[in-house]
């Protein structure tokens, strides 16, 4: 572990000073190499499926396991988005000229080495060292054993390619053991890694928050509400409610509450009710839901505060747009909220009341994605506020340096 640390170390250094057209030729031969080689990533991936099933845990689990040929070529095409966005590396931000006889500017430049402990998605191998690669880092995977077959073979393709195109020995380093040792070891690596990212379950981001000893960029859950308001197109928020909780309910911006303001709950619960049973979701309800969908079951308190990851969804009917601000501040995680209305104040209030990293006006939840928000992927969705929120993409993996240029100037 202390030997891939130094080597990520060093390959950071030489990754600083090189240019934009080298790293994108570098994401070309990944992008290249991960279409020609299609057939062995998802002959590992079937491992790992398999060995899941096993398992028992639930489909909408496995399905973040899954690679298919459609998944593969999204990620080559997120690779080649990156390429084609502006290198965030020596974008001046801020020019100042103080009185005295200096010139001041601040710059973007690499933060060094990133390390990402992750679970499941194996897609994150490449997204995560795809983006620190075209900000100029280096970094350090640590994937889950779940999907430990998918991210060895993606891993080797991705790394292998990129030495080919010039990458320097290092810059790419996956750590390939399941033992959780590993990740203990890797938390105490605070002379080499510069910055940490965890990316999976409430458990896992506690812990790594915990115990790390590097700086560390996460969210803990996504518990997203969506409100439908009084004044919605109920057509509309029938259409963006079964969007962000059906289309994919095991990721972290899929809807797991639902908010319904009372005078929209008789003409939307029962229609989204039947909608909700045609794709499989288990309805759990206030009683006041309850009394207007026989369908629905009865909800528990711990249900307002649960992040599911399956195709199961909490109702709350709502006397007012305030109360359900308060709920939201109260049960949400702060990741990603929605409000369906067409009412432009009230949709002002709830922009400006919620406490999240993204809100959405008549939108579904699960646009929040580095790839849909142009940032061309994600290394992550950081629900904290320091120094990133929200989608992070390369100018999230940057920090700044202030350059200062003088003619003798001294302070006297």
């Amino acid at each position: 572990m202390l030997l891939k640390a130094v080597a990520a170390k060093d390959a950071s250094r030489m990754l600083a000073k090189i240019n934009t057209e080298q790293k994108n030729n570098m994401l070309a031969a990944m992008s290249d190499a991960l279409e020609k080689n299609m057939k062995e990533i998802l002959f590992h991936n079937e491992i790992d499926i398999e060995a899941a099933k096993e398992t028992g845990i639930t489909p909408s689990l496995i399905d973040r396991l899954v690679l298919t040929e459609q998944r593969i070529k999204n990620i080559t095409e997120n690779i080649n988005n990156i390429i084609l966005l502006q290198d965030p590396v020596g974008t001046e931000i801020e020019k100042n000229t103080p009185s005295i006889n200096i010139d001041v500017k601040k710059i973007r430049v690499p933060l060094g080495v990133i390390a990402m402990i992750y679970e499941a998605r194996p897609n994150v191998t490449v997204d995560a060292a795809v983006l620190c690669l075209k900000a100029g880092n280096a970094i350090i995977l640590k994937g889950g054993s779940e999907a430990i077959n998918s991210n060895k073979i993606l891993a080797k393709i991705i790394y292998g390619s990129g030495i080919k195109a010039g990458m320097p020995l290092g810059g790419i380093q996956f750590i390939d053991t399941t033992d959780k040792k590993a990740v203990q070891e890797l938390l105490r690596l605070d002379d080499f890694i510069d910055l940490l990212i965890p990316r999976g379950s409430e458990e896992l981001v506690k812990y790594v928050k915990t115990h790390s000893l590097i700086p560390v960029l996460s969210h803990g859950k996504g518990l997203c509400h969506t409100y439908i308001d009084k004044d919605a197109d109920f057509e509309m928020a029938l259409k963006i409610a079964i969007n962000a909780k059906c289309q994919r309910p095991s990721v972290c911006n899929a809807m797991e509450t639902l908010l319904v303001h009372k005078d929209a709950a008789y003409k939307v619960l029962p229609r989204l009710c039947k909608l909700f049973d045609d794709n499989g979701v288990e309805v759990r309800g206030c009683n006041v839901s309850k009394s207007i969908a026989s369908s629905i079951k009865a909800a528990a308190e711990e249900d307002w505060s649960t992040e599911y990851h399956d195709l199961i969804v909490s109702v709350k009917t709502v006397n007012s747009l305030e109360e359900a601000i308060n709920h939201i501040n109260k049960y949400g995680s702060t990741h990603s909220e929605a409000i369906v209305t067409n009412n432009e104040k009230a949709a002002d209030k709830f922009i400006n009341e919620v406490d999240a990293a993204a809100v959405f006006v008549n939108a579904s939840t699960r646009l929040h994605d580095g790839s849909i928000l142009g940032l061309g992927c994600e290394i992550g969705i950081s629900t904290q506020k320091l120094h990133a929120r929200g989608s992070m993409g390369l100018k999230e993996l940057t920090t700044t340096k202030y350059v200062v240029k003088g003619n003798g100037t001294i302070r006297d």
